[in-house]
């Protein structure tokens, strides 16, 4: 897991800025899904969500798996709305990444005073 700083993450963190100014702190994940999607599509970047990814195992599929956003078909994005960032979100981000073969990952918690507190990258 490395950290990376490219003009495409840098342009989803910029809409999830924005709607963190507007809508602050302590609203449902839900809230800000839906606004992160209104946000995108404002700034002409395509994104698909909750797309289901099968995951297999010696060629058998043994799940699905719902990211809840992929931008520019490049960037899995999950949002959260948490008071603690959990271990598992890591281990949930690193699976969607293998799962979708792409390399880059944010989560992204808008449950923070500040929202930079709230935003971690993740690559493969």
């Amino acid at each position: 897991m490395t950290e990376t700083n490219d003009p495409l993450t840098e342009q989803i963190i910029g809409c999830a800025i924005e709607i963190h100014k507007q809508l602050g702190p302590g609203l449902l994940e839900s809230a800000y899904h839906s606004a992160m999607c209104i946000e995108l599509a404002f700034n002409r970047l395509t994104f698909e969500r909750e797309r289901s990814i099968s995951a297999e195992y010696r060629g058998v599929k043994i799940g699905d798996y719902r990211p809840d956003l992929i931008v520019e078909n490049k960037v899995v994005v999950e949002i959260k709305s948490v008071s603690n960032y959990d271990p598992v979100f890591t281990a949930q981000m690193l699976t969607y990444l293998r799962v979708t073969r792409l390399r880059v990952g944010l989560v992204l918690n808008f449950n923070r005073p500040v929202l930079k507190d709230g935003i971690n990258r993740f690559a493969l």
